[in-house]
């Protein structure tokens, strides 16, 4: 009876665990959904603040975006997609316990990120060598529409790219994990929740992309 009673108690004991591990994933998600919620918000209040500076100098920001390099924004735009591919198929990799296929997409994905930046480093250091900055001499001879239309540029595209690098950031620790066996195919939250930041870092993009480099 006594060794009975102990096979019960420690099926008991297994189950209260599954259960809390599963109330911690599913509570892990919900954090990063609501998360991901007031970055929206944030990224939300710019798109309105950039309608209605738009909709107050259309001609100005017609002139300015024509200063920018459309190619270098599409080619951008292409990483980008390639890499929130990339780490969907990481995700369901280590899924099926395929570990070095994740490992791989991931490191995809980082390289992806960092191909990303270069290309928009050489972009800012062109605009800034041709003294398109805040405050900066090519500046003194635009009009109040084209100098709005540069601000929100850089104040949106570098908020961006400054989630890009969060997110790499949070992907390079993920990976850190699947090399260490801390995530598999039965443990993989951590890598689902870094996913969707990267997922949203790529929508926010293709927002961002029409409305700078598209729209005359």
């Amino acid at each position: 009876m006594n060794q009975e009673a102990e096979a019960v108690l420690g099926q008991s004991l297994s189950e209260d665990t599954h259960e809390h591990v599963h109330r911690d994933d599913i509570g892990s998600r919900m954090g990063m959904w609501l998360f991901l919620l007031t970055e929206l918000l944030l990224f939300g209040g710019m798109f309105l603040l950039y309608a209605s500076y738009r909709f107050l100098y259309p001609d100005g920001f017609r002139a300015a975006a024509i200063e920018l390099n459309t190619f270098i924004g599409a080619m951008n735009t292409i990483i980008l997609l390639t890499s929130s591919l990339s780490v969907a198929l990481s995700i369901a990799a280590l899924q099926k316990g395929q570990k070095k296929l994740c490992i791989y997409l991931l490191y995809f994905t980082l390289l992806s990120g960092l191909v990303f930046l270069i290309n928009k480093y050489f972009e800012w250091g062109t605009k800034f060598q041709h003294g398109i900055y805040p405050k900066g001499p090519a500046l003194e001879n635009m009009s109040q529409g084209q100098i709005m239309y540069f601000g929100l540029y850089y104040v949106m595209t570098g908020l961006h790219g400054l989630h890009v690098i969060a997110g790499m950031v949070f992907i390079s620790i993920v990976l850190a994990l699947v090399i260490k066996n801390k995530l598999t195919s039965t443990n993989y939250t951590k890598l689902e929740n870094s996913g969707l930041y990267w997922h949203l870092v790529d929508i926010i993009w293709i927002f961002l992309f029409p409305l700078f480099y598209l729209i005359h």
